[in-house]
């Protein structure tokens, strides 16, 4: 359960204000979650973000960065198989039943009281999973472009570049296929691809690989097969909640996003045009409708 931490010195901005890694003990006592720490350790309010499938951490600098501006602590977590965070042994570990029960490990560990979460689509799923229970860690819950119905179809087409074990023989490659299979992120300029391609890739002896365990696809095959349906668990869900909706997604529909609306927490929800899944959270206008949202 060591839990260490370091000032990063990246040169690419923004930075985080320290870079970590948290050992969780038992029952997972060879795993170890890599985190991003932004804004002052005593904040009052603190924000946790929670990337994709995958993506990683340093997905929410520009948020977190605003966040923090604004007197918020911002931490985002590689959840496990993704970005510096332990690969699991076993494949089937890589499930949002998993991910919730070692997110609340880390929050435990890291001892954090209710916390504000951001996530996006299976940092969503994870937000739900805890903000369903009984005694839910979450003050508030903001998903980004994520609900409780995803129609199969949509599964499909993530499955098809899921755990292709790709190699790049340089970063500019690996940007490319990038830009190819997350176009629907919306406009981004090229510094914001740069930032997402260098944090996305790992170096091997072979070349570039995305900084993802290929074997995420395991569980995900089978779960593809067919629609999500956690409407039980939305309707479950009391906390305040925000649902980012990007309005070309083919994962959160516009029917869904309008039931979100009018049952369980009724959430609010706010659209972006020109955007698919999932929204990037790298416009201000984003950033703007999150931040805001939170400091109220």
């Amino acid at each position: 359960m060591r839990h260490s931490a370091q000032t990063s010195d990246e040169s690419l901005s923004p930075q985080p204000r320290a870079l970590g890694k948290l050992e969780l003990g038992v029952p997972w006592p060879d795993v170890a979650l890599a985190y991003t720490d932004w804004g002052e350790p005593d904040a009052e309010q603190v924000v946790v973000c929670v990337h994709g499938l995958t993506r990683n951490a340093r997905d929410f600098d520009f948020l977190a960065q605003a966040l923090a501006a604004r007197g918020l602590r911002a931490i985002a977590v590689d959840v496990a198989g993704r970005g510096l965070s332990s690969w699991l042994a076993d494949p089937q570990g890589y499930a949002v039943p998993t991910y919730a029960a070692q997110m609340l490990r880390f929050l435990e560990l890291m001892k954090l009281g209710p916390v504000d979460w951001v996530g996006t689509s299976m940092g969503g799923l994870i937000g739900m999973v805890l903000a369903a229970g009984e005694a839910p860690p979450l003050r508030r819950l903001v998903l980004n472009d994520v609900g409780p119905f995803v129609p199969a179809e949509a599964l499909k087409q993530i499955q098809a570049y899921l755990g292709i074990e790709l190699s790049f023989e340089s970063l500019e490659a690996l940007e490319s296929h990038l830009r190819a299979i997350h176009a629907s992120f919306g406009p981004l300029t090229d510094s914001q691809w740069r930032h997402l391609a260098k944090h996305s890739a790992r170096e091997t002896a072979e070349g570039w690989r995305l900084s993802y365990d290929p074997a995420i696809r395991v569980p995900f095959e089978a779960a593809a097969a067919e629609d999500i349906d956690l409407w039980p668990l939305w309707d479950a869900i009391q906390v305040p909640t925000l649902v980012l909706w990007g309005e070309e997604s083919t994962l959160l529909t516009r029917a869904t996003a309008e039931e979100m609306g009018n049952r369980g927490p009724k959430a609010e929800v706010t659209g972006f045009a020109r955007v698919g899944h999932a929204p990037a959270l790298m416009s201000q206008d984003q950033i703007a409708t999150v931040v805001d949202w939170l400091r109220r």
